[in-house]
């Protein structure tokens, strides 16, 4: 299994697809390897002003997506017949939200792989009602300790780590098994022409042609970068 589809949930579904109809992820569409489709929560208000959001019960700053809107939005692409469904056999809700789990690379694989389908909901405001997660969330992911103005940008940056480990969007594999974060290490220094630019010459093992002297010199300024730059990656293990 691989993932096939993707479903924004989204105030502001043109940003989505403007921002994903470049560079790989554009031709990954073009090339039907996966299908993305935004879904504009506001066309599911019922009143006249098209409203989608309301004050807080027990007072506070900010306003709250309704769960109303949100559930019809949701039920427009999913359904609570198919949530009692394995998890692997429906489409799998993720909500963009700062208390979700931080996104890492494996957990990126693990998206790309075991799901066909994922709806993903671009939160607004101060968060969404609660009653929404309860009845709706298989998931809360997080891109960071930060809050974004809305859920758009993360919606986008989870979709270009995910779609290019679908097989057949990056021609070469090895660039993604080369990638930085994979096994836990960041990726060595790397350089091309010309040689030598500013006093600074490409590193002489780089130019012998022992393949197996290169691979270890790889690792090995693997792990001094990630030890220097990111030693939180060496504690995770």
């Amino acid at each position: 299994m691989s993932l096939k589809k993707i479903t924004y949930l989204s105030l502001f579904p043109e940003i989505i697809q403007s921002g994903l109809s470049h560079s790989l992820v554009g031709k990954a569409q073009e090339q039907g390897l996966v299908t993305l489709k935004q879904v504009q929560i506001r066309d599911f208000s019922k009143d006249k002003h098209k409203s989608v959001d309301d004050i807080v019960y027990g007072g506070g700053a900010g306003m709250l997506l309704k769960v109303d809107v949100l559930v019809e939005a949701w039920s427009s692409v999913s359904s609570f017949e198919e949530k009692q469904k394995p998890i692997t056999d429906r489409p799998y809700t993720i909500l963009l939200s700062p208390q979700g789990k931080l996104l890492t690379q494996e957990k990126a694989k693990t998206l790309a792989r075991d799901f066909s389908e994922l709806i993903i909901v671009c939160g607004h405001y101060e968060g969404v009602d609660e009653r929404f997660i309860e009845l709706c969330v298989d998931e809360e992911l997080s891109i960071g300790d930060y809050v974004l103005t809305g859920g758009e940008f993360a919606a986008m940056v989870v979709s270009d780590v995910v779609i290019r480990l679908i097989p057949g969007v990056v021609g070469n594999q090895d660039s993604v098994s080369g990638d930085s974060l994979e096994g836990g290490l960041l990726k060595e220094p790397v350089y091309t022409r010309p040689r030598e630019f500013m006093g600074k010459a490409v590193p002489e093992v780089l130019l012998s042609g022992n393949h197996a002297l290169i691979e270890k010199w790889r690792l090995d300024q693997s792990l001094k970068r990630t030890a220097a730059k990111r030693p939180d990656l060496n504690s995770k293990k």
